[in-house]
């Protein structure tokens, strides 16, 4: 087949347009025009129309600034969360082999035009329909376009669906249809929706939820008590949005959003792409991980480093010749091992491919039907030891000899390849030519790594094709000592009725088959919050159903399409990695909730109190609303807040989280309403100093808050992170100089708004008291 040129491909391009669908982008007037329909800007909008309505022109304009503030700074960070996604699609965006000029290679999927030749092999995601015109034993999984999770087999003429991917053989294809043209009407991509809510946004949208009904029921109190008093009803209606304003956390959507997306492209730094924003959680939560050996414990780089042959009529180069027949047209570690190794030896083919069968966990064999030139076809096969011994036949002399060879290599570390090769273009009658041993060793930091873990409340169990005497060599340099478990053991097991303390002594799982990952997996998670690593199409069941589903390093497109997480360099060190991150994400979402039910109950409770007791409302709708403004700079700053990951598996404490939150608000009641009784009853201050004062009380010790409820630590050991440490200093300073020189609200002494200071400072030792206490009873 002759492929387009690159004046063809590029003319194609220009008609049809790229292999992509076009993302429909809402322009900034459209993101303002939107945001001006949304609850909170409605309800400020109808506060300053309110105020202006009671004559308050002044507080009209400065609520519509401050709400016009709200939205630049949302729609900027929106802006940054978008950035990141885009460079989330670039690392994962897909690679088609491709014939161009009469050569083939690697191009991005997007720039595939229809007539392009393209070459799909087991697991490769097929970027555009198209039409089979060459092909050996294909079969396709369309169960993401049609439901039908069998793979479906296509022959010659047969097309090819975007979105589908190979799972035995491999295809040449003519691209028939590309982008909106599709038959589904789009290419599939590797990165999800980045802004899909995971369950731990749900959990905090509803404190949302409890906060706004807890602000309406104050309102109605209040409302209640001042129209009985016969207090003007604009004035009344003003200050209830106001409070709402105030203690409904306004800046909740932009925090989460920044939060997860932080964390996301954090992640992305270390090489690791998240895929499934829910899986963040359960990588918090991950309590055992089954993991793959090679790519992950041990490095990507396999080697040749010997030959044994049993036929003295062919070479070392012989052997690796006819091997490179095969590996040349697949792949994969072992496959590169071999060509890197012709490569390095100056070896190349003497003979065509005529046709390739490729390997897979059924075959264990990779087939090539070669032809000389002068039209002689021969057969070479190089695959598992007692497969291709099988197809030998078994009862060759030195057979015995072989197993030996290939026993003792494995017990040195080695894995084995065997090589044969037939007249013809069959497997029939194979002569047994030699076994080519490969290494592949332990990253440098891998023991370490698994120690780590262990350390950290995270089980590792190793799941490998090895031998098991190739296992029990890697368990014992990665430190892992309590044994290997066979083929011939894991079927003797009944992994349906095993429970937790069956994995305490089993660390490595030799010769297994997916089958058996699939099994291994839907046991450990009865009792296990369970991670799986895996490369091949055949690790998809298992992936698919564990809790998080890692793709690692060299894996097939079709497995990074399933996972939650794809790690983009191979190393367990990577998953440690992301473990660590999940871990602070969680306790950036964790501090935020506490923070915020607490800051809301005192905000909403002492105002109600305040109002029952004395009939008004302690503060303007102007300082009510500052606060809410004031507040949203430290808070968005808490995206990028410093904190430290915890040593175990999180998960959502809902009572602790409630206790604690709860002793914080508490605590703000008390301090709020014993400051507002001193101020008013024993100091008999002006009530506009009053109100002056408990702004900046509220504003201060809120911020102060933040400090005590990010840490479990004493708060004055782990300080808050930079940005947060600048918001909260500039937010106080700028509460502090309204207080004194009168800006918005009436003038208070220095005096006075010294001891305020102090005031807070005093109870936010308090706090961190008793913080410290519960943490102590909690650990008892």
């Amino acid at each position: 087949m002759q492929g387009l040129t690159a004046a063809q491909a590029k003319e194609n391009l220009k008609r049809f347009g790229p292999n992509e669908i076009a993302e429909k982008k809402r322009s900034a007037l459209l993101k303002f025009l939107s945001w001006l329909v949304s609850p909170i800007a409605l309800m400020l909008f109808a506060a300053a129309f309110l105020s202006l309505a009671a004559g308050n022109v002044f507080d009209f304009y400065f609520i519509l600034v401050l709400a016009l503030l709200n939205f630049f700074v949302s729609f900027w960070q929106e802006r940054k969360a978008d950035d990141a996604v885009k460079k989330l699609e670039k690392k994962l965006s897909v690679e088609v082999k491709t014939l161009r000029d009469g050569a083939w290679a690697w191009i991005p999927a997007g720039d595939l035009v229809p007539d392009d030749a393209i070459r799909l092999d087991v697991g490769a995601i097929v970027p555009a329909d198209a039409a089979i015109v060459e092909g050996e034993n294909v079969t396709a999984n369309e169960s993401q376009l049609t439901g039908e999770s069998l793979p479906k087999e296509k022959h010659l003429g047969d097309p090819l669906y975007s979105g589908s991917f190979i799972t035995t053989g491999f295809a040449v294809a003519r691209v028939t249809a590309t982008g909106a043209r599709t038959n589904f009407g789009k290419t599939m991509t590797l990165v999800e929706n980045v802004r899909r809510r995971s369950l731990l946004e749900e959990d905090i949208l509803r404190i949302s939820k409890f906060l706004s009904v807890l602000s309406l029921i104050a309102v109605i109190i209040l409302s209640a008590i001042l129209i009985g008093q016969h207090a003007p009803f604009l004035e009344v209606l003003t200050l209830d949005l106001a409070l709402v304003i105030a203690g409904i956390p306004i800046s909740l959507p932009t925090v989460m959003s920044l939060i997860i997306g932080f964390g996301v492209l954090e992640l992305s730094k270390r090489e690791t792409i998240v895929r499934r924003l829910s899986a963040l959680e359960n990588l918090a939560n991950v309590n055992l991980l089954l993991s793959d050996k090679t790519g992950t414990l041990t490095k990507n780089a396999i080697t040749v480093e010997k030959i044994i042959r049993y036929d003295d009529r062919h070479s070392d180069a012989d052997l690796l010749r006819l091997a490179l027949a095969t590996a040349s047209q697949e792949k994969n570690p072992l496959n590169q091992a071999i060509v890197g190794k012709c490569n390095e030896l100056g070896i190349r083919n003497d003979r065509s491919v005529v046709r390739i069968i490729p390997g897979d966990s059924e075959r264990k064999r990779s087939t090539a039907v070669l032809t000389d030139e002068r039209g002689a076809r021969s057969c070479v096969t190089v695959g598992a030891v007692e497969t291709v011994l099988g197809l030998s036949g078994a009862a060759a002399p030195f057979a015995a000899d072989v197993r030996h060879d290939a026993d003792e290599s494995a017990k040195n570390g080695y894995r084995s390849l065997a090589v044969a090769e037939a007249a013809g273009d069959k497997e029939e009658r194979m002569q047994f030519l030699g076994l080519i041993l490969l290494s592949d060793s332990l990253f440098d930091d891998a023991p370490n790594v698994v120690q780590f873990l262990k350390e950290n409340g995270i089980g590792v169990k190793i799941l490998t094709g090895d031998s098991v005497a190739v296992s029990e060599r890697i368990a014992n340099k990665l430190g892992l000592p309590d044994g290997v478990v066979s083929k011939k053991d894991l079927d003797a097991a009944d992994l349906s009725v095993i429970g937790a303390p069956w994995w305490g002594d089993k660390d490595v799982f030799a010769e297994i088959l997916p089958e058996d990952k699939l099994k291994l997996v839907e046991a450990a998670k009865r009792d296990f919050e369970v991670a799986v690593t895996g490369d091949g199409v055949n690790d998809l069941p298992a992936i698919k159903i564990a809790d998080v589903g890692i793709a690692v390093s060299n894996a097939v497109d079709a497995l990074k399409s399933a996972a939650d997480i794809v790690l983009l360099t191979p190393g367990i060190a990577v998953i440690e990695t992301a473990i660590i991150e999940a871990r602070k994400i969680f306790a950036r979402l964790y501090s935020y909730s506490v923070y915020r039910i607490s800051e809301s109950l005192r905000l909403i409770v002492t105002i109600a109190v305040l109002g029952v007791i004395y009939g008004a409302y302690p503060l303007t709708p102007v300082e009510l609303i500052l606060i809410a403004f004031l507040n949203d700079l430290p808070i968005i700053s808490l995206a990028f807040n410093r904190v430290a990951a915890a040593n175990s598996p999180s998960s959502i404490n809902v009572a602790r989280r409630f206790t604690l939150s709860s002793l914080f608000g508490l605590i703000g009641v008390v301090n709020s309403l014993l400051m507002f009784f001193l101020a008013t009853s024993v100091f008999h201050l002006p009530l506009p100093v009053v109100e002056t004062l408990f702004f900046l009380k509220l504003t201060i010790g809120g911020h102060m808050l933040i400090y005590v409820a990010h840490t479990e630590k004493p708060w004055w050991r782990f300080l808050p992170s930079r940005p947060v440490i600048l918001a909260t200093t500039i937010t106080q300073i700028l509460a502090t100089l309204c207080a004194l020189f009168g800006w918005f609200m009436a003038a208070a002494p220095l005096f006075w708004v010294a001891v305020i200071w102090v005031w807070a400072f005093f109870w936010m030792q308090v706090s961190e008291g008793v913080k410290l206490s519960y943490a102590r009873k909690s650990a008892a």
